[in-house]
């Protein structure tokens, strides 16, 4: 069903300013009141308060202004701090049925989640269930599997260090690795690129490297809606004289400019312009533009020596690519490419390259992604100040849960030491991806799925299509703080556990998270919890593993969860960086992890950083189809769903929208706000949704964009990226007619 009325108005040039401030206190205060709401944005990326629950974002590592926070990241505080409360009241009210039938938004405004509730087989209603009750059933379920490996465990970006490391070690300990999490369908295409090109899967930047920098290119991102802090850390760099170069299909409000909300200059509307160029590339167009600018460059023939291999190879096929393949896979003109080039490569070549979701969730991905390491190496532009890779992070810390071993292939070394240290036998045969745990769910392979964190039906691809392989499960149950439509698209039983949000209080213990450039530093609550019934995620995780495994080896799970400084003194032991972890992570701002890369040392085969002489393509729709990515509103963060707005691209009062070029538009036959069917092909079936309204904005012709996850179901679960198998959100083939 299409929203009942869409209203359209001109897409903003700046982002930020007096509206980002008001819509801040509107949220904050209107859900968790004066006193709460004040008190939580204080505490919010302090040091000595807790980490945001949304992007992952650095901290200044000296001085924090009294709002380290931006209007995203006030969203998510106000939706976790909510007095609200929901229980054993409400699911009896609402059924299953009823639940489904309402919209993601009003699912986040009914409160914080109050007790562990159980859906019985065959019921449609949850009920209360005791703490106790419900890990004898998960332990039930879990014991009565076949084989370890029809058990899944998946993971989000907001779980702690601390959660996370208990919950793969539980994984483990029980017997296999299927640990899929958020980063599967995020930025597992740049660890795979960057592990193989420089021999670590992290960005090689810090915010020093920013003021240092004299050119940014921001390649498949909008700072505005997913990183907005972001924005401040470019506006000062464009203040101080550095040329951000924005590469991105859409005009984006957070790339043109900022008008920032803590000066008098920006409440009044004034914003600083921040892209002196703005290359609007065709989708999937990245890895031609970087091919045009190496055909440009001039490599830094030390560093090549002493740093690379391959790059002859690669040479050759630079010089072999014609200038016609790559204008029109690029959608920009050798002319722009040339003046790009020329700009990356003068003066001292203090070149930073940030990326997102708009170049990982291609076929193609992991190539494109090693194309602007080559690029880089040229240049020399890895290990020196104000240069260097920023793959920007989504969510807070999905990058630390990486480091901690939430992956379902870590190495050799890494369980090597987790078995010396608890004392068990992890098992070596890789477990499943998100995509392959959807495979193996709908194919009956695996049978209980237990969530920490997150929303997997709706952040995932092909979405009836996973709706189905949940639905076949004997047990699903989710570790979380608020309602979402993964509780009410369950198996034969289900579970909720509710848990401790950030910025509550655990008695008086904190946890820790990684943030984007590798910065450990600690978290800590200090609201009232929102109920008496809360568990935190590590106690959650620890019963789990004493109901299921039992204390085994070295393991005693509830000591490990009595004390976080015990599990960071594990961390400690099982994983390189993390010496004195207790002692760092107390100091104000936290440390950084090593970075290898930035030190100009390459853990790669060669020892050297690899050059990629991958040849040049991009992804094509047949004649009449055209290309869809999906995106994000400015209303939501990942699948929380704050409001139905988009203040930015000038949308209000609708989600079911699809964006795409007026001629596009006018060739179909299609006027504004016209309802539309939306059709994508792959080569299993065709998938469409419904009443979607067209909304013309400027972007290259042939392309559409669509938010997700009401476009998710388009994207077809078996399309994804050539070496990280990250579903291709942002090249979908599909035909937009009227309905």
């Amino acid at each position: 069903m299409s929203d009942e009325s869409p209203e359209v108005s001109d897409p903003k040039t700046w982002a930020a300013g007096m509206p980002a401030v008001a819509s801040s206190l509107k949220h904050v205060i209107g859900r968790d009141g004066v006193a709460r709401g004040t008190k939580a944005l204080l505490d919010l990326n302090q040091i000595g308060g807790f980490d945001c629950p949304s992007c992952a974002w650095p901290d200044p590592d000296d001085e924090r202004s009294v709002a380290e926070f931006c209007e995203n990241g006030a969203k998510a505080v106000a939706s976790e701090a909510m007095r609200a409360t929901i229980g054993q009241e409400f699911f009896a009210q609402h059924s299953v049925d009823d639940l489904m039938s309402r919209d993601d938004a009003w699912h986040d405004r009914q409160g914080r989640l109050a007790e562990p509730m159980l859906l019985r087989e065959g019921a449609n209603h949850y009920e209360p269930v005791s703490w106790d009750e419900a890990f004898a059933i998960l332990a039930e379920e879990l014991n009565g599997l076949a084989s370890p490996d029809e058990a899944v465990f998946y993971t989000s970006g907001r779980a702690s260090n601390e959660a996370a490391f208990l919950y793969q070690l539980l994984a483990r300990a029980f017997g296999t690795n299927n640990l899929p999490d958020c980063s599967n369908m995020c930025h597992e295409s740049s660890g795979a690129a960057l592990n193989a090109a420089i021999g670590v899967g992290k960005g090689t930047v810090s915010l020093d490297d920013f003021a240092q920098a004299d050119v940014i290119l921001c390649a498949g991102q909008n700072p505005g809606t997913n990183h907005p802090r972001m924005l401040t850390t470019l506006e000062e760099a464009v203040q101080r004289g550095a040329k951000l170069i924005a590469i991105n299909p859409l005009k984006e409000a957070g790339l043109t400019g900022f008008a920032h909300p803590q000066k008098l200059s920006g409440l009044l509307g004034k914003a600083t312009p921040l892209a002196s160029t703005y290359l609007q590339v065709r989708i999937n167009g990245d890895m031609a533009l970087f091919r045009g600018i190496a055909k440009y460059l001039e490599a830094d023939e030390t560093f090549v020596a002493e740093h690379t291999a391959g790059y002859d190879d690669y040479r050759k096929t630079v010089e072999s690519t014609p200038w016609e393949r790559i204008e029109e896979l690029s959608g920009i003109s050798r002319d722009a490419i040339r003046e790009l080039a020329e700009l990356m490569a003068s003066g001292e070549r203090k070149v930073i390259t940030c990326w997102a979701m708009g170049l990982t969730q291609h076929r193609n991905a992991v190539a494109t992604i090693r194309e602007i390491v080559n690029v880089h190496l040229m240049l020399g532009a890895i290990g020196r100040p104000g240069a260097g890779l920023c793959p920007v992070r989504g969510h807070s810390n999905v990058q630390g849960d990486r480091t901690v071993g939430i992956w379902e292939k870590m190495p050799e070394k890494f369980l090597a030491a987790l078995d010396l240290q608890a004392g068990i036998t992890s098992p070596r045969k890789h477990g499943v991806d998100t995509v392959g745990s959807i495979l193996a769910m709908h194919g009956g392979e695996a049978k209980v799925f237990v969530g920490l964190g997150g929303n997997f039906a709706q952040a995932t691809p092909d979405t009836s299509f996973t709706a189905e392989a949940l639905r076949r499960c004997r047990l699903t149950c989710h570790i979380s703080t608020k309602l979402n439509r993964s509780h009410l698209i369950h198996g034969q039983r289900a579970l909720i556990l509710p848990c401790l949000g950030r910025s509550e209080d655990d008695g008086g213990r904190f946890v820790t998270c990684e943030n984007s450039m590798g910065v450990v530093q600690a978290s800590q609550g200090r609201l009232t919890p929102a109920s008496p019934d809360l568990l935190s995620e590590p106690e959650i995780v620890a019963r789990i593993a004493e109901a299921t495994v039992g204390d085994t080896g070295n393991v005693r799970w509830r000591w490990l969860a009595e004390d976080y400084d015990r599990i960071r003194e594990w961390i400690e032991a099982v994983v390189p960086g993390f010496e004195r972890y207790n002692e760092r992570v107390r100091e104000p701002g936290g440390f950084y992890l090593p970075n290898a890369a930035k030190e100009r040392v390459w853990n790669t085969e060669s020892g050297k950083a690899e050059f990629s002489s991958a040849e040049l393509d991009a992804f094509s729709a047949r004649n009449g189809r055209m290309i869809l990515q999906t995106l994000r509103s400015h209303d939501q963060f990942n699948t929380t769903v704050y409001g139905n707005h988009d203040r930015y691209r000038g949308i209000a009062n609708g989600r079911r929208i699809v964006f795409a070029n007026p001629d596009d538009l006018k060739e179909r036959s299609i006027r504004p706000l016209d309802e539309v069917i939306i059709t994508s092909y792959w080569n299993d079936r065709s998938r469409s949704v419904h009443g979607f309204r067209a909304v013309p904005y400027e972007m290259p012709r042939g392309m559409a964009a669509a938010y997700f996850p009401e476009a998710n179901e388009l994207i077809p679960v078996g399309s994804v990226a050539e070496g990280s198998n990250t579903p291709t959100s942002k090249s979908v083939e599909v035909t937009i007619e009227g309905s």
